[in-house]
């Protein structure tokens, strides 16, 4: 078939979905469903790749983070050992920070989450349920995030518990708007504090969560304030990334013996870095995608179904034209290419409106959430191959029933 009977069979194709715009429609909906859904979530997974990474980046490539349980735990599952496993303290953070000469700060980290949400108010101000959490002096070069206003507070401060505290940037304008807030005394639940710094704004985090709505207290007030609060995240940075794997040997060897963890016994506590999240989140999507497959496969089946049963509609329809064409030289093989384009051109325009359409949803949803929208270039490539790929197999039997019609009995057809 050479390019100018293939161009005629385009032509031919698309004069057939205008001539029968809603049945074409319906006949490619399957198409369009399965590619769009494609793109759409190819779209979306590759956005929420690219927003993972970067949170997980925001961390810095030498932190390691020192929880109680490793994140992939089953409770249901747990032993009693397990389960009595004693939480992270901080008398574990000035053992490393003292004997892993790797390691360049320890920012220990314990939220208080109140039922209803806490409370923090100036005069008439009050701030929209911000997080309250206890740290040290260590952790604005762990965390990657400085002061902006004021400074932080300081080792003896949180040695002799002082009611001082840092805001987060939104937290401090929803407070004091205009107002400077440095020297200024706020309510954080039940106790004053003094304000003696704001942080420096940091960006929104995948989760839609505020991160510049917080208090930080040093850790001995926060401790003061919530004794009953246990559970310690201990965020670790290396002295460079280099160190890493060196600073995580060290971290590992100094917790086991601190905790008395037997030679023959996994680690009683958890260490999280970059790869070990990466490698969590790849576990978490490898189900989305699939049900993607799962989900595309099923459109695309429908849609296969519904250009075969098309086109043998239109081999019907079309008998006298096929008789004709053979009456005047047509070869059997001409036909058949003919039909078979015309199947691939009307699912592969499925697979176009289903491409557009793909991108025109992830777009819409980056606009109505914090997942920024990638376009999948190699996807839509892929895409539009599977739109015409699936014509291409519907096609095949349409195009050979059309190519066996005898001459004669179609001349005479009505």
């Amino acid at each position: 078939m050479n390019m100018f009977e293939t161009r005629e069979a385009v032509i031919m194709a698309f004069d057939s979905i205008r001539a029968n715009k809603f049945r074409a429609f319906l006949t490619i909906l399957g198409v369009l469903i399965g590619v769009g859904s494609v793109i759409a979530m190819v779209s979306l997974i590759e956005g929420l790749n690219s927003a993972v990474a970067q949170d997980i980046e925001s961390l810095g490539s030498n932190v390691v983070i020192i929880i109680r349980y490793d994140p992939n735990t089953n409770f249901n599952e747990m032993t009693e050992e397990e389960r009595k496993r004693k939480p992270i303290t901080i008398e574990e953070a000035d053992v490393i920070r003292e004997q892993c000469p790797s390691v360049d700060g320890v920012s220990p980290q314990n939220y208080y989450f109140r039922r209803g949400g806490n409370i923090v108010k100036y005069g008439n101000q009050a701030g929209n349920r911000p997080n309250i959490f206890g740290t040290s002096v260590d952790y604005e070069k762990v965390n990657n995030l400085f002061i902006e206003q004021g400074r932080f507070f300081t080792q003896a401060e949180d040695r002799r518990k002082i009611n001082v505290c840092v805001l987060g940037s939104d937290l401090a304008n929803t407070l004091f708007e205009s107002e400077n807030p440095l020297g200024k005394m706020i309510l954080v639940n039940n106790a004053r504090m003094l304000v003696v710094g704001v942080m420096e704004n940091r960006k929104q985090n995948l989760g839609g969560g505020n991160e510049n709505n917080f208090v930080a207290l040093p850790y001995g007030t926060f401790h003061k304030c919530y004794p009953w609060e246990k559970e310690l995240a201990l965020f670790v940075k290396a002295e460079s990334t280099e160190l890493m794997a060196q600073a995580e040997d060290e971290i590992r060897q100094v917790l086991r013996r601190y905790r008395g963890c037997p030679y023959n016994q996994d680690d009683n506590f958890a260490i999280m870095t970059q790869a070990s999240i990466m490698e969590m989140y790849n576990d978490i999507t490898g189900g989305i995608w699939l049900a993607m497959i799962a989900i595309s496969a099923v459109g695309l089946m429908v849609g296969g179904i519904g250009v075969l049963n098309i086109m043998l509609v239109s081999v019907t329809e079309r008998t006298r034209e096929i008789g004709i064409r053979k009456a005047i030289g047509a070869r059997r093989v001409n036909i058949f290419f003919q039909f078979l384009t015309e199947a691939m051109t009307l699912s592969g325009t499925g697979g176009v409106i289903g491409i557009v359409g793909g991108l025109a949803l992830s777009f819409l949803i980056s606009l109505l959430s914090p997942l920024p929208m990638v376009v999948p270039y190699e996807w839509v490539a892929i895409g539009f191959g599977v739109g015409v790929g699936v014509g291409l197999i519907a096609g095949i039997v349409p195009a050979l029933r059309a190519a066996s019609v005898d001459p004669i009995v179609s001349l005479r057809y009505e």
